[in-house]
């Protein structure tokens, strides 16, 4: 395990937190677009350390007048205890409450949700990573996409069409010009000239089943990767990958959980010019269900180590942890299990990024409001309704932002 912090590094930093209490509950619009500069994010040419969340539901919920208020409600929350930024759907294909109903046909009052979203995100001073599309059938996702080709006389074989038919891709590629040009109909800004959206990720955990190697996805990253980039050279662009590694380096194949070979590849997936930086996901409890919390632990470790390596040493991008969580659905559950998990991620990430940079934050999942149980998946946290968690969650929010003062270990000039 990596060391924790050590007294003296907290005694340090004891002003600079009081001082961070005060920024982190002001509500203040970020103020400039967050980029990145060798390994580091970058805010307004400082190092940019953060702590976040992932809330996918929200602009579902805004759509509907009577439950918009739980979207405020998780942002004040979040802000209060220090989260400044949140990963969540720009997309909702087919289905109940769609944004796109059919390829190229929006609902206007959905897109006015996503609009209440992304100010009120600025209201809290509260940066977005915005999703294009789901790798599941969550939400419509790839397969609505290939849905939609076949009825339109495409003959695809299976749902990784998705990644190579020509008329699939241009409905991606329709939507994704959709969101970037979209003009917020409440602050008046053009989504791809909002600073309040950190970055754009072309996919919701991709993987390709009849591509094991990852090349087919490279491609698909690389087109639409260059798209993006020609619609919006302001923001940054993720994969949205959980982090598998694949056949351009097949030693470390080892790192991966057994079985999950998914035709992604961590090394060059992420070594695309146009991907700004990389992401892992960890859910060592379905993972390595079955196995003991050590030896889940210990993978973890394991992951994390070798993907802010590889981010720092090969790739040379900076590193996020998009997603991570312990399920209340798990035998033998409790919380002060779950805290100690997140105390674990948390201080792993803190002490990497202390000791080298790279790793700019972690975005635990998910946070939610109260009367939202249609939404709980076993991975909720209700902020004002779990108090040790949300100390757990608060202190590592002070911690990280300790670090926007602090020049880490060990790091490149910025």
């Amino acid at each position: 395990m990596v060391c924790f912090f050590s007294s003296t590094i907290t005694c340090i930093c004891g002003s600079l937190i009081l001082l961070a209490l005060v920024s982190e509950t002001s509500g203040s619009s970020p103020g400039g677009f967050i980029g990145t500069r060798n390994t580091q994010f970058v805010l307004n040419g400082s190092p940019f350390f953060f702590n976040g969340f992932n809330s996918y539901w929200m602009m579902s919920v805004a759509a509907d007048p009577t439950e918009s208020y739980k979207v405020s409600n998780v942002f004040r929350d979040a802000r209060t205890a220090g989260l400044t930024v949140c990963r969540t759907w720009a997309f909702s294909d087919g289905g109940d409450r769609a944004l796109q109903i059919s390829p190229g046909t929006y609902d206007e009052k959905i897109f006015q949700a996503l609009d209440f979203v992304i100010s009120e995100a600025r209201n809290y001073g509260i940066s977005l990573i915005l999703s294009l599309v789901n790798n599941y059938n969550d939400y419509g996702g790839r397969a609505q996409y290939v849905q939609w080709a076949r009825s339109a006389g495409q003959q695809i074989s299976d749902d990784d069409g998705f990644y190579t038919n020509p008329v699939v891709k241009e409905y991606y590629k329709n939507h994704v010009k959709r969101v970037l040009t979209r003009l917020n109909t409440i602050t008046g800004f053009v989504y791809k000239d909002d600073p309040t959206i950190m970055a754009w990720e072309l996919m919701n955990e991709p993987r390709c089943e009849v591509d094991y190697s990852g090349k087919t996805l490279n491609v698909w990253i690389q087109e639409m990767a260059t798209y993006v980039k020609y619609l919006d050279n302001k923001h940054l662009l993720e994969v949205g990958m959980e982090g598998f590694y694949g056949d351009s380096m097949p030693d470390k194949k080892q790192y991966n959980p057994s079985g999950y070979l998914v035709g992604t590849d961590f090394i060059s997936n992420n070594l695309i010019k146009e991907i700004d930086f990389t992401t892992i996901h960890a859910y060592p409890d379905i993972w390595l269900s079955g196995e003991s919390d050590d030896s889940q632990m210990a993978f973890l470790q394991r992951w994390m180590e070798s993907h802010w390596t590889d981010s720092r040493m090969i790739l040379k991008k900076p590193l996020l942890f998009a997603e991570f969580g312990k399920s209340k659905k798990d035998p033998g559950f409790n919380i002060s299990i779950r805290d100690s998990f997140l105390n674990t991620i948390y201080s792993n990430i803190y002490n990497f990024a202390r000791s080298g940079g790279t790793i700019g934050g972690g975005l635990v999942w998910q946070i939610l409001a109260e009367e939202m149980e249609s939404y709980y998946d076993g991975y909720e946290i209700v902020l004002t309704q779990n108090p040790s968690t949300s100390r757990v969650i608060t202190e590592q929010s002070h911690l990280m932002t300790t670090l926007c003062h602090i020049r880490p270990q060990g790091t490149d000039s910025l």
